[in-house]
């Protein structure tokens, strides 16, 4: 079987766009080569998955090998594609069964060992490819995503000979257990009955929560401004389940650990505009972004101003959105 395909997932901002991975197996000098419009990273995938399948016990063919990324417009980026190119080397060679890849999607770089390594953006690519009724096979590194992702569409594995076991039918994949994902920046502060006194701006916090609002602090250094606003995500309700789903899409792009609390972001007031609203060659998720179901603090909100060329005022604020 010298052509061989195989399901990947790219990543594109907050969503998994499907890859085809078509690996092709001719005569002719043994060269590796990678065609998709892949990135540096993903050229450089040719000497990990080599010595990753050598170290594995695998015979590497000694052939001309062309891996297709397509749609070949779509940028690829990242060590994601390792597995994927790998299975479909194995498959073209015939060391694993064909059809054994039927009804399932792969994820995750390789160590030289033939171990797995946990990828960014993994969330998404679970998602869409439970959309697509098919199952996963991702590192065991990427944990949290079963308390999101229905078991069933998972399977963990920790390196490629327990994929092609799983493949050939030898050993199984577990189902990766439910498990939350752990506490991280998001997480609140403090509770709001630490604050003593300020009744009229405990209020404010209150209405605030209640209807969704913005609110501005103003006042001198030291009057609680800055205790008041972090107070602010313990009042408001807990995240409903679709969400949790958007919060964690975004943790997961910006490769963090997943929390499931509202997020409380707090960037410098000398953070770029760049860093707030996010943006690049390839979109990453600024501090707007990454505040999205939760508080976005900004302290020193005059220095804001300033650095926007607009009027500013002497007095002391701190906005809480």
């Amino acid at each position: 079987m010298p052509l061989a395909t195989v399901y990947s997932r790219a990543r594109l901002g907050v969503h998994a766009p499907l890859v085809t991975v078509e690996t092709h197996l001719s005569a002719g000098l043994p060269g590796f080569q990678i065609v998709g419009l892949p990135e540096a990273t993903v050229r450089e995938s040719r000497d990990r998955v080599r010595s990753a399948l050598i170290n594995s016990g695998f015979d590497f063919p000694v052939s001309r090998i062309v891996v297709n990324l397509a749609p070949a417009d779509l940028p690829k980026e990242g060590g994601r594609f390792d597995l994927p190119i790998a299975i479909g080397i194995l498959l073209a060679s015939g060391q694993i069964p064909p059809n054994s890849t039927e009804g399932y999607e792969f994820i995750g770089e390789l160590g030289l060992s033939g171990e797995l390594r946990a990828v960014d953006a993994a969330l998404p690519a679970a998602i869409h490819c439970a959309g697509a009724q098919r199952i996963l096979i991702l590192p065991s590194a990427n944990t949290g995503l079963s308390s999101l992702v229905p078991g069933d569409d998972l399977r963990e594995a920790s390196s490629i000979l327990a994929v092609t076991a799983h493949l050939n039918g030898q050993t199984a994949l577990p189902l990766p257990q439910h498990t939350d994902p752990t506490p991280g920046e998001g997480t609140p502060c403090g509770d709001l009955c630490d604050v003593r006194g300020q009744l009229a701006a405990r209020r404010a916090l209150e209405i605030a929560a209640a209807g969704n609002h913005s609110l501005l602090f103003s006042g001198p250094p030291g009057s609680g401004k800055t205790l008041l606003a972090s107070r602010l995500p313990g009042i408001l309700p807990p995240l409903t389940e679709q969400e949790k789903i958007e919060v964690a899409i975004v943790q997961s792009i910006t490769g963090k650990p997943l929390s499931l609390n509202r997020p409380f972001r707090a960037p410098h007031h000398t953070a770029s505009a760049a860093a707030l609203v996010g943006g690049g060659s390839q979109p990453r998720p600024g501090e707007i972004s990454l505040a999205h179901c939760g508080v976005l603090f900004l302290d020193e909100l005059p220095l804001y101003c300033e650095w926007q060329k607009t009027p500013a005022h002497c007095t002391n604020h701190s906005l809480s959105l």
